[in-house]
C-alpha cells in the first residue's frame, strides 16, 4: 500500500515562455512555441525543481537483534545526523526546500526538492563563471559534407529538420554589476539555463560539509557512496515519449525532441542534433558524441578500402602461384614435428588454411597499412578543427585556462589557499610534493598490475603448449588434425575473459588512487585517472597481440636444439603461419569485446530498470483494483528516481580508443577492421543515445574543452601503428621473402621449396627425413640469403617509417588546428565582453541597487567563521526571494 504525504496545492503551472522576439532573449530549453504543464514544481506550483536528494528508510517494526544492535550504537542515527546536518547547512546556504515522503510497504523514501533563488543563482554564477550571452550570432551553422552535397546537387539523405534549434551567442563571464547588458536579464525564471541551474546546485551540494572536515565529510558524492542518501540528481524534462494525436514539433519538449530525432534506431543515416545535446545534457557528453560520429564518418572510407583489399586477397586465393605449388605437392614435403610427442605431417595439409591466410597477408596489406596510417594523422588533425569549432561556439574555448574551477572535494578538502596567477584569485592549494609522493605510490600499483597481466599472458602461453600436448595424447585423429587451431582460439578465448576481469579490478583501483592524489580541476583528475587505466589496459589488451605479432615463432629454434621456457618447447607459429593467427586473435579480441559490450548495453540496462521499477512499484489499494482509472500519477521526482545512475563517458571513450588502436596498430593483419568498427559504431551512437536519453538519470552538466587526453592518446597511438605496421610487414609477414624471391628468381614458381630447411642429419638419425621453415644450412647455421633479408626488412623499416611519418607532418602542417574564421569570431567575442564589462556606461540603478546588496550580503556570510559556504536568506513559507535581513 502506497500512502503520499503532499500538500493540498497540485502542481499545474505551465513553462514561462520568452518574449516574441527570441534574438532578444537567452535561448534556453523552456522556450516553446505553446505552453505545457510544468510539473517539475514545488506544491505551490510556482518554485521550480533544481535538484533532488533522495533516502529510503526502513520502516518494519524492529526485532530484538535489531534492537540490540542499535543499543550498542548502529550507524542509521549517525546516517541521520549526517542528513539533518546536511540539509541544515543546505538551508543556510539559501537553497529552498520541500518534503515528501512516500511509503511502499515496507520501506519509506523520501525526497527533499531543492531550488535556489536568484540572489543565490547570482552569487554562484559569479562564482564558477558561467558564462551568459551579450548577442545572437547570425551566422547560419553548417557541416562540410552539406556544403558538398549541396554544390554537387546530391540529395542529402543524413539532413534532417530539428525543431526548436537552441540559438547560438556571444557571450562573456556573468557579473551581478552588469547584468543590463545581458541579454534576457528582464525575466528571472528563465535568465539561467536549466543546465546553468543544475550546475550552481551541485558546486553548492559538492562543497556543503556535514561533518569533519579533516576526515573528508563533505559533499553529496560522499553522502551518496556512505549510503546515507540514496540518489542526488536533477530532473529531466518531462517524458520521452511524443503525444500519440497530432502535435506541432516545436511544442516537443527537448526530451522528445532528442528521442525522436536522435536516439530512435530510424536515426541511423542522420546527422546527430549536437547543439540540442549540449543543450540538454552539456558540452561534455555533446563533445564525446560529436567525436564519436565524427570518427565513426571517418570510418567509412577506411572500411570501404579494407573491403577492397579483403576481395583483393580472394582472389589470390585462386590466382596465387605458391599456393597451387603447396596444394598439389602431395607428400613431396614432409614436416618436422611441432612438438616434442606431435609425429610428422605433410605440407599439402595445410592447403585450406595456408589459402585462408592469403586473405590477410598479401600485397595489398602494404599499400592498407599506408593508408590507414595517413588516414589515422588526417582523422585526428580535422578532428581538431572540428573541435575548436564546436568549443567555440559552445563558449568552452578558454575553460581550461582561465575559467575552470577547482573541484568541489578539493576546495573543501585542501590544506592551505594560494592566489591564482592567472585569475588573481584565491584559491585551495595542495603542496605539490605531497602529491608527487602520492602520484609515485599510484604508479607502484600500475606498474604491480602490469606484471600481473603479463603473468597471466605467461601463463595462457603455457596453457596453449600444454593443451596441445594433451590434445596429441588423445589418439584422436580429427583433434590431433587441428590441435594447433584449437589451442590458439581457446586461448584467445581466455585471454579475453582474463582481460575483462582484470580492467573491472583496476579500474576500481585507479579510481581510489587517483581521488587520494588529490588533483585540483575535474580536468586534471579526469586526466590522471584516464591515463592510469589506459596504460593498464593497453597492455592488457595488446599484450597478446604484440607477442603473436612479434616474439612467437621467433625464437624457436630448430630440430635438434629447440629453445625452451619452464621445461615445455617455445611456442612456434601453427602451420599456416603467424599472420593468420594474429587475425583469429585481433577478431577474437575486438569483435568478442564490441559483441559483450553492445550486449551488456543493450540488455543490461533493461534488465535493471525492470527491477528498480518493479522493487519500487506499490501494491496497488483496492480503490484502484476496483476502479483502475483512479490509479494516482506518478510524482515526476518518483519517475525519474526508478532510472538508472548515469556511469559517466569513461566507458564509452575507452572502448573505441581501444578499437582505434586495434584498426591501427594491427591493421596489416586483418583489412575488415574497419569495417567491423563501423558496424559496432552505427549501434553504439543509437545505444548510448537511447541510454542517456530514456534510461538513465539526467545527469549534471560538465563543461569541457575538448575531448582531453584522449586526443593525445589517439596521437600517440597514431604514431605507434605506422612502428609497428612497419616490423608487422617487415618482419610477420610474407610480404618481403616474396618480393625478394620474385627479385632473385624472377618468378614465384619454387617459392614453398625455398623457405623450407631440411632438418640436421642429429635430428632424424636414420628415421625420416624431414623440413622445417627457416633459411638455415644443413647445420643449422643462418645462411646468407637471411641476412640480405634480414637488410631488407630493416630498410623497409626505416623508409616506412620515415615517409608515411614526413607525410604526416605534411599534413598536420597542411592543416590549421583553428580555422580563420573561428579566430575572427574569437576576436569578436573579446572584442564584445570587454564593451560590455566597460565601467564608463551607463546602468540602470534600479535593478543593480537590489542585486549589489544581496550578493553583497552573500559575499559577508561566506567570509564569516561560522559559515563554510555562502547562505543567504532562510527561505519563506511562499518561497519568495527576499533580500537577508
Amino acid at each position: 500500500m502506497m500512502k503520499r504525504k503532499k500538500n493540498t496545492v497540485e502542481d499545474s503551472a505551465t513553462l514561462i515562455t520568452l518574449s516574441d522576439h527570441p534574438e532578444q532573449t537567452y535561448g534556453s530549453v523552456e522556450t516553446c512555441v505553446a505552453p505545457q504543464e510544468n510539473k517539475n514544481v514545488f506544491s505551490d506550483g510556482v518554485t521550480r525543481i533544481d535538484f533532488v536528494l533522495v533516502w529510503e528508510e526502513s520502516v518494519n517494526p524492529l526485532k530484538p537483534a535489531e534492537l540490540e544492535e542499535l543499543s550498542s550504537g548502529s550507524s542509521r542515527d549517525t546516517q541521520r545526523k549526517w542528513r539533518t546536518e546536511f540539509l541544515s547547512r543546505l538551508q543556510t546556504a539559501g537553497l529552498h526546500q520541500e518534503t515528501k515522503e512516500v511509503v511502499q510497504g515496507k520501506t519509506k523514501t523520501t525526497y527533499v526538492l531543492l531550488n535556489a533563488p536568484w540572489n543565490v543563482l547570482c552569487y554562484y554564477a559569479e562564482e564558477i563563471s558561467l558564462r551568459v550571452p551579450l548577442q545572437v550570432v547570425t551566422t547560419p551553422i553548417s557541416n562540410w559534407s552539406e556544403n558538398i552535397l549541396e554544390k554537387l546537387h546530391i540529395p542529402n539523405i543524413m539532413a534532417q529538420d530539428v525543431p526548436n534549434l537552441p540559438p547560438d551567442y556571444y557571450t562573456c563571464q556573468f557579473r551581478s554589476n552588469k547584468l543590463e547588458r545581458f541579454l534576457g536579464h528582464e525575466n528571472k525564471d528563465t535568465f539561467f539555463k536549466t543546465t546553468q541551474r543544475h550546475q550552481i546546485l551541485y558546486e553548492i551540494l559538492a562543497r556543503t560539509p556535514y561533518g569533519a572536515l579533516k576526515s573528508g565529510e563533505v559533499g553529496v558524492g560522499r553522502l551518496v557512496s556512505e549510503s546515507v542518501l540514496t540518489a542526488a540528481f536533477p530532473l529531466h524534462e518531462g517524458s520521452f515519449e511524443i503525444p500519440r494525436t497530432p502535435v506541432d514539433p516545436q511544442s516537443l519538449n527537448m526530451r522528445q525532441i532528442l528521442h525522436h530525432y536522435w536516439a530512435r534506431w530510424a536515426c541511423w543515416r542522420k546527422y546527430q542534433p549536437l547543439d540540442h545535446i549540449r543543450e540538454y545534457f552539456g558540452e561534455k557528453i555533446a563533445l564525446y558524441f560529436a567525436w564519436l560520429g565524427f570518427y565513426t564518418g571517418w570510418l567509412l572510407p577506411a572500411a570501404v578500402v579494407g573491403f577492397i583489399i579483403f576481395l583483393f586477397g580472394i582472389w589470390l586465393m585462386v590466382t596465387d602461384v605458391p599456393a597451387e605449388e603447396l596444394c598439389s605437392s602431395g607428400g613431396a614435403f614432409v614436416m618436422c614435428p611441432l612438438c616434442n610427442i606431435c609425429s610428422y605431417w605433410n605440407l599439402s595439409s595445410i592447403c585450406y588454411t595456408y589459402k585462408a591466410g592469403l586473405l590477410f597477408d598479401n600485397g595489398g596489406t602494404v599499400f592498407f597499412s599506408i593508408f590507414m596510417s595517413l588516414w589515422a594523422v588526417t582523422f585526428l588533425e580535422y578532428w581538431k578543427r572540428t573541435s575548436s569549432i564546436l568549443s567555440h561556439r559552445w563558449d568552452c574555448s578558454e575553460f581550461e585556462d582561465i575559467e575552470e574551477r577547482p573541484r568541489p572535494e578539493f576546495t573543501a578538502l585542501a590544506p592551505m589557499t594560494v592566489r591564482n596567477p592567472v585569475t588573481g584569485a584565491e584559491e585551495p592549494y595542495f603542496p605539490e610534493t605531497h602529491r608527487l609522493s602520492r602520484t609515485m605510490t599510484g604508479n607502484m600499483v600500475v606498474i604491480l598490475m602490469i606484471s600481473l597481466v603479463l603473468i597471466f599472458l605467461i601463463g595462457i602461453i603455457l596453457y596453449r603448449s600444454i593443451l596441445s600436448i594433451i590434445i596429441y595424447r588423445s589418439h584422436n585423429s580429427f583433434f590431433i588434425f587441428s590441435a594447433g587451431r584449437i589451442a590458439s582460439l581457446t586461448g584467445s578465448m581466455l585471454n579475453l575473459l582474463v582481460i575483462l576481469l582484470l580492467s573491472r579490478l583496476y579500474t576500481y583501483l585507479a579510481q581510489i588512487l587517483t581521488r587520494w592524489e588529490m588533483h585540483r580541476t575535474q580536468t586534471k583528475y579526469e586526466d590522471a585517472f584516464i591515463l592510469k587505466v589506459f596504460i593498464f589496459q593497453f597492455v592488457n589488451f595488446y599484450s597478446s597481440p604484440v607477442y603473436i605479432a612479434f616474439f612467437k615463432g621467433r625464437f624457436v629454434g630448430y630440430p635438434g636444439n629447440y629453445d625452451t621456457l619452464l621445461g615445455i618447447r617455445n611456442e612456434d607459429c601453427g602451420s599456416s603461419g603467424c599472420l593468420i593467427e594474429l587475425a583469429q586473435e585481433l577478431l577474437v579480441i575486438m569483435v568478442g569485446k564490441q559483441v559483450i559490450s553492445n550486449i551488456k548495453e543493450f540488455v543490461l540496462p533493461k534488465l535493471k530498470s525492470w527491477w528498480h521499477t518493479r522493487k519500487m512499484k506499490p501494491a496497488p489499494s483496492q480503490e484502484v483494483i476496483d476502479d483502475p482509472d483512479t490509479s494516482p500519477e506518478i510524482n515526476p521526482w518518483e519517475t525519474n528516481y526508478q532510472l538508472l545512475v548515469c556511469e559517466g563517458l569513461f566507458d564509452e571513450y575507452l572502448e573505441m580508443v581501444l578499437q582505434f588502436g586495434f584498426i591501427t596498430i594491427f591493421v596489416a593483419a586483418c583489412p575488415l577492421a574497419p569495417l567491423f568498427a563501423l558496424i559496432n559504431n552505427w549501434v553504439e551512437v543509437r545505444l548510448d543515445a537511447q541510454k542517456f536519453v530514456c534510461v538513465y538519470r539526467r545527469p549534471v552538466v560538465e563543461r569541457a574543452q575538448d575531448i582531453g587526453i584522449w586526443l593525445t592518446i589517439l596521437q600517440f597511438i597514431s604514431y605507434l601503428a605506422v612502428i609497428s605496421n612497419a616490423f608487422l610487414i617487415a618482419f610477420t609477414s610474407d610480404f618481403l621473402p616474396r618480393l625478394f624471391y620474385r627479385y632473385s628468381a624472377g618468378s614465384m614458381s619454387g617459392y614453398i621449396n625455398s623457405t623450407l630447411t631440411v632438418a640436421p642429419a642429429t635430428f632424424t638419425q636414420n628415421q625420416t627425413s624431414c623440413r622445417y621453415r627457416g633459411l638455415r644450412d644443413e647445420k643449422g647455421q643462418h645462411t646468407q640469403d637471411y641476412f640480405h633479408l634480414l637488410a631488407i626488412r630493416l630498410s623497409f623499416v626505416i623508409i616506412f617509417e620515415h615517409v608515411v611519418l614526413m607525410i604526416g607532418r605534411i599534413i598536420d602542417w597542411m592543416v590549421p588546428d583553428i580555422p580563420e574564421e573561428v579566430e575572427i569570431k574569437i576576436k569578436r567575442e573579446h572584442y564584445m565582453a570587454k564593451e560590455a564589462l566597460a565601467e564608463n556606461q551607463c546602468l540602470s540603478r534600479t535593478v543593480l541597487e537590489e542585486v549589489e546588496r544581496q550578493t553583497f550580503e552573500l559575499r559577508r556570510r561566506i567570509q564569516s567563521p561560522t559559515n563554510s559556504i555562502s547562505p543567504s536568506s532562510s527561505p519563506s513559507p511562499e518561497h519568495e526571494d527576499k533580500p537577508p535581513p
